[in-house]
């Protein structure tokens, strides 16, 4: 051993001590050499650290990319994108990226929630589309508002360019998102469940078990369980995978194709629908055409020569009430008999109409809306001669049935010195005649007691200016009532059979024994009510399937272990967390333990040979 070695002495840091031999320059060559074998074994250590740390990021991406992959496609919604803080866009980049926003599920969404808030005015502000009567009425009333409603639409809310822009705005979303949404679909349909990560014990369900099962054997035995479940199944390499719950997807994009369909519906309903009302008496008919209503509108593309050729005659009409208990005079029925004919030419038939129970012909609908009724009157001039006879309807103004209208007579009388005039009488009829402070008044609905109170007038009805005139109103703006012979306005209630003089000769008014009901009909065509009750339903069974399917992936492995005992790992994944998916993996788990049973653990306690035991 050499002097340097022996005196050389290494302290517990590894530097040199104070009784190391040094050189002439103060130096020791050994510390030069240890110091740059540290410095080596050093570098060595901070490199393979390094290689270390590179190799496990480098599995630590695989494993991400390998499971991202695993989680692929398990939706067809796109992703989103933003252009917050990225780079700078284009004309043609933001184009793109607005259509992109636009045919998002997000804005679909909004859109059918804002198409939901649009048509609240519709429910609650009355609309000319289906009375104008009505909207004439809320004008009058609301003088304040009105111009308001008037300049936002409000008062034809579903025909308005801002209802319209949502409207088409929704179309145009649902058709872009589902249009890649169904091809990307399609795609995933075509394909295969995505290989197995290489760490299974990364997925959120995972149990593994060790089995005397060959590797072969026990993926077979995956595969014929897996399909006997109905999943799809691919096996490749040493890992078999599955895919099932696809009618999660199926159900989202029929949802939102019936959203379409119900959209088409609606607008094709709304520019060829058409809808009327008619007033019908008893022993009276109707014709569907244009003539014939009462009142009609019609979608801006339809044509009134597609009027479905059909007619009816009211044959009778009935109506039965409670007559005791504390829901007296509730309605219980109403009948109307018809007779109708689907087009010129064809048999009569005899039907029934009835609340909610309309008649059908020909794509069109007529339904029962309302009754009441029509008492006949005979009303002579001065000479004698009968100028009117016949039933007049009159309007309810009350649950019990109290009518109010007028009865004109607009040709043929003439007083007793043989001038041409007009009569208009107002009339009060009541079905069971009640009084109260001097008020008559119905206390039925039925015909118990009837009572006419006419108030007659002579004069001009106005009708011959060429405006417009409510039937059941009396313009008296032009007329002069009779007198009684105390100078006071002529009225008088009549009974069935009995008559009012008119004075100075006038003529007379009777109220006739055959008292009328009379029923009103709105006739209805509007197509696209089948498909539009055919898409309502859809969306409902492809929301029931997009809640309550789950889209899930299930992975099985199967290789031999160093000690050559087969190893099963399974694991599964779905769509969102839920916790039906550990359940499901461990129902296949003990069903697949059966084919491949868990073999028996080693004994960690071996028996020792005792030395020389065979000797």
């Amino acid at each position: 051993m050499s002097k340097t070695e022996t005196n050389s002495t290494a302290g517990a840091d590894g530097t040199t001590g104070a009784d190391s031999t040094t050189g002439a320059d103060g130096t020791s060559p050994l510390g030069a050499d240890e110091a740059a074998t540290g410095e080596a074994t050093g570098a060595e250590a901070a490199a393979a650290e390094a290689r270390a740390e590179t190799a496990e990021a480098q599995a630590e991406a695989r494993d991400t990319r390998e499971l991202g992959d695993a989680t692929s496609q398990l939706s067809t919604a796109p992703r989103e994108e933003s252009v917050i803080g990225g780079p700078t866009l284009s004309v043609v980049g933001w184009a793109r990226w607005f259509w992109r926003q636009l045919t998002s599920m997000r804005i679909a969404l909004i859109l059918l929630f804002l198409l939901s808030l649009a048509a609240i005015p519709g429910s609650l502000i009355p609309q000319t589309s289906s009375d104008e009567l009505k909207v004439q009425t809320f004008r009058d009333k609301h003088t304040v508002v009105s111009p308001f409603y008037d300049k936002l639409q409000l008062f034809h809310v579903y025909s308005s360019v801002w209802f319209s822009a949502i409207y088409i705005l929704l179309f145009i979303s649902l058709i872009g998102c589902i249009i890649p949404r169904t091809w990307q679909f399609v795609g995933q349909l075509r394909g295969r469940p995505p290989v197995a990560p290489k760490r299974l014990t990364r997925l959120p369900a995972y149990t593994t078990w060790r089995t005397n099962t060959e590797p072969e054997a026990a993926r077979e035995a995956a595969v014929a369980m897996l399909r006997k479940r109905r999943f799809r199944v691919q096996a490749t390499g040493d890992a078999v995978a599955a895919e099932k719950g696809y009618l999660r997807e199926t159900g989202n994009l029929v949802f939102h194709i019936a959203l379409i369909v119900m959209l088409v519906s609606f607008a094709w309903g709304q520019l060829f629908n058409s809808n009327g009302g008619k007033l019908v008496v008893e022993g009276d008919g109707f014709a569907n055409t244009l003539t014939q209503y009462d009142d009609f509108k019609s979608g801006s593309l339809f044509d009134v020569n597609n009027l479905a050729p059909f007619s009816f005659h009211l044959d009778s009409f009935s109506a039965s009430y409670e007559t005791s208990g504390p829901e007296v005079g509730s309605a219980r029925a109403f009948t109307a008999h018809v007779t109708y004919t689907a087009k010129p030419g064809d048999k009569p038939r005899r039907t029934v109409i009835e609340l909610n129970k309309p008649l059908v012909v020909d794509g069109s609908k007529v339904y029962l809306i309302s009754h009441g009724y029509a008492p006949s009157v005979t009303i002579k001039d001065g000479r004698g001669k009968t100028v009117f006879h016949g039933a007049t309807p009159l309007l309810p103004i009350d649950s019990n049935l109290s009518s109010t209208g007028a009865i004109k007579v607009m040709d043929g009388y003439r007083d007793k010195n043989g001038k041409k005039e007009q009569l208009g009488i107002a009339a009060f009829f009541v079905p069971t005649y009640g009084q109260k402070t001097g008020q008559m008044f119905s206390q039925f609905p039925g015909l118990g007691f009837p009572v006419l109170n006419v108030g007659p007038f002579h004069g001009s009805l106005g009708v011959d200016s060429g405006l417009p005139q409510n039937v059941y109103q009396l313009d008296t703006s032009k007329m002069t009532q009779f007198k009684d012979s105390k100078g006071k306005q002529l009225k008088k209630t009549l009974l069935p059979g009995e008559t009012l003089k008119l004075p100075g000769g006038a003529g007379s008014i009777t109220m006739d024994k055959d008292i009328k009901q009379w029923a009103s009909f709105q006739i209805s065509h509007q197509p696209g009510s089948l498909s539009a009750l055919f898409g309502a339903c859809a969306a409902i069974i492809g929301l029931a399937g997009s809640l309550f399917i789950q889209r899930r992936r299930i992975w099985v492995r199967a290789t031999r272990g160093t000690d050559g005992i087969t190893v099963i790992e399974m694991a599964g994944l779905g769509r969102s967390e839920s916790a039906k998916l550990p359940e499901e993996l461990g129902d296949l788990a003990v069903t697949l333990n059966s084919e491949a049973p868990t073999a028996p653990e080693p004994d960690p306690h071996p028996a020792e040979t005792v030395e020389g035991a065979e000797k």
